[in-house]
């Protein structure tokens, strides 16, 4: 058979489907000419490429670059943001987590208020694993530990967290040393956040003397970015009940 013929009812099949499911087109012509089920389209309003990792009628998986807002912010010139270029072309992708504007990385998006509750739900049950790759300054000792601090908001200085022992919550992260540049002295690791605070590894890190490399808001040196990325997530599909594993490699 040749390629025109082959090609032909998985075209019609996009066509007849509706403008909807054009990206998912997108991603099944992806998967069957390189064998991967990670693809990149331009969104409305983009500068650049936003990966989606994955998309059906429940969830997507999207890539967030460093830089860019998960959600809106208060100001209106912090309305640009990640959810919001999705929704521009899939209008029922809602939040289900965030990430720090200076983070990048793996994210998944619920497609309705339904699939949001259920994976919402698996997030406040701590059933969804998250792994992060830092850069962090200086050279740790030992090939893995963890931190516990208890931690809240610097009220005084926000958006800064604190360690705090009589008032702060809970916080623990897992650590596993991945390598050392004794030259540029950095240590890269990844990280395991086990509790879900807001800032909490970039505090801990800096709690233990090495502050995540561009981090000036917990005291690194300045950097081209601040090296902290989303590289790992695994959960279970709300529908399917498939379990679901993403992984993506880090820039820096």
């Amino acid at each position: 058979m040749n390629g025109e013929a082959s090609a032909s009812p998985f075209l019609f099949d996009c066509f007849r489907a509706g403008q909807g499911a054009v990206a998912l087109c997108k991603q099944r012509l992806y998967q069957a000419l390189l064998g991967t089920d990670r693809y990149c389209f331009p969104v409305i309003g983009m500068d650049n490429e936003i990966a989606l990792h994955y998309i059906d009628d429940a969830l997507l998986v999207a890539e967030k670059p460093a830089g860019l807002l998960s959600v809106p912010g208060r100001l209106p010139e912090n309305q640009d943001c990640l959810v919001s270029r999705l929704q521009a072309l899939y209008p029922d992708v809602l939040t289900v987590h965030r990430l720090d504007q200076v983070t990048s990385g793996l994210m998944v998006y619920a497609r309705g208020k339904a699939m949001q509750s259920a994976l919402s739900g698996q997030f406040e049950k701590r059933l969804v694993s998250k792994r992060y790759e830092a850069l962090l300054e200086g050279l740790l000792d030992g090939d893995a530990g963890e931190v516990a601090l208890p931690m809240m908001r610097d009220w005084p200085n926000r958006p800064r967290q604190k360690v705090d022992f009589e008032l702060g919550k809970p916080a623990l992260t897992r650590w596993r040393l991945l390598g050392t540049d004794a030259e540029a002295r950095h240590s890269r690791v990844e990280l395991e956040p086990v509790t879900g605070r807001t800032h909490q590894l970039r505090l801990h890190m800096t709690s233990i003397g090495h502050p995540i490399v561009g981090d000036l808001l917990y005291g690194a040196s300045p950097a081209r970015r601040v090296c902290l990325h989303a590289s790992r997530l695994v959960f279970v599909h709300p529908v399917t009940g498939e379990v679901m594993e993403f992984v993506s490699g880090c820039a820096f």
